[in-house]
């Protein structure tokens, strides 16, 4: 097919399963009754033009297999969206570790969290290899959060591929100057970094902080605790693979507020690990603040909602953003994609900037 987006992912866990279910669910679609897409066509492509062409991770229940089969693998436990994925044909291949897996989460065995695969460990030129022998055009990275050396050595491996980059979680690629400097050498875009979901905690907070800016409050405290039963939320409870995140998520909301906060008056981050949630993530806000006559107020919200396919529908839009600059041959950082799609993109935007500029770059009306 001429509309074809070849996609290489690295991380088959509950994200990329609800991508690829998601995927195949909106190709089966029927457009006019279509629900919870952004955009059913952005740049000329619509969802069911992304196809799945390589894949990497470590774990054996998923290494070798058939990626429509190893979405479905333990630990995954997302919500089905599809359940007739049909084969793809491709199996999964082994990837690098690195820091890819924290060591504490072999202490939760009941959890079904790691098995490492016996297969080798590739090298970098392997990888490399790989990407180009599957015709992958843009590599998806969803590696566990705190996965710095491994994500650094998959950008690495995309640039030396000749392939895009989407960074979905919260290393610094996109937004670092030297790496968004060689990827705009090598004419090849990468959007980044650190994914927002449709309707998750960190918009939802940026969304209300950017109503307390424009009817006058004065925000003087706010949190956002968030809860949640899958692996994503168990690799976190090593607290020392959260710098990044938390710098992101904080940034991401500091920057909707009409001025930032001290340090001590914001906290915003994952908070704990609790197994019978699953995919399901709970996000508990408070906001503080001055109003009319300098009385106090205060507002406290409860989101409930499935983590992964609320982050897919972002990612679909994301590649396919990413797929129109390889088609207009704009590399580096797109600034507008980035600042829409991600928490701690290159450059800060308000919300509804991002949404503008994003359609208008889609529609080829701006570079970025």
């Amino acid at each position: 097919m001429a509309n074809t987006i070849k996609i290489a992912i690295v991380g088959l866990g509950n994200c990329a399963s609800a991508l690829l279910q998601g995927i195949e669910y909106y190709r089966c679609a029927d457009e006019p009754e279509v629900i919870g897409l952004m955009n059913w066509e952005l740049g000329g492509y619509q969802p069911g033009d992304i196809q799945a062409v390589c894949a990497f991770d470590i774990d054996q229940r998923k290494v070798d297999h058939d990626i429509n089969e190893a979405i479905f693998a333990a630990p995954n436990c997302t919500t089905v969206l599809c359940e007739n994925m049909p084969k793809s044909n491709i199996n999964v291949s082994m990837g690098c570790v690195l820091d890819g897996c924290s060591g504490h989460m072999s202490e939760f065995p009941e959890a079904q969290t790691f098995v490492k695969s016996q297969h080798p460990e590739p090298s970098s030129d392997a990888v490399v290899q790989k990407l180009q022998d599957s015709g992958a055009e843009i590599l998806i990275n969803y590696l566990p959060v705190g996965s710095e050396q491994a994500t650094q050595f998959y950008a690495e491996c995309a640039l030396k591929a000749g392939v895009a980059f989407i960074n979905c979680i919260p290393v610094f690629i996109a937004s670092n100057p030297s790496w968004a400097e060689r990827f705009q050498q090598a004419k090849l875009p990468i959007i980044g970094d650190d994914i927002k979901s449709q309707v998750g905690a960190t918009i939802t907070h940026r969304v209300l902080s950017d109503l307390f800016k424009k009817r006058g409050v004065k925000v003087e405290r706010t949190y956002q605790l968030n809860t949640g039963g899958n692996t994503d939320f168990l690799n976190m409870t090593n607290r020392s693979r959260l710098v990044s995140k938390k710098v992101s998520k904080t940034e991401a909301v500091q920057s909707a507020l009409a001025e930032p906060l001290e340090p001590e008056n914001i906290h915003v981050g994952p908070s704990d690990y609790v197994p019978w949630q699953k995919d399901n993530k709970v996000a508990f806000i408070r906001i503080e603040g001055k109003l009319f006559g300098n009385v106090p107020m205060h507002l406290e919200m409860r989101l409930s909602v499935e983590d992964s396919p609320n982050s897919a529908g972002v990612v679909i839009d994301a590649i396919r953003c990413c797929k129109v600059a390889l088609d207009r041959n704009i590399g580096g950082a797109l600034l507008s994609p980035s600042a829409y799609f991600m928490k701690h993109p290159p450059k800060q935007l308000t919300d509804e900037e991002a949404y503008l500029m994003t359609q208008k770059f889609a529609d080829g009306e701006i570079e970025q």
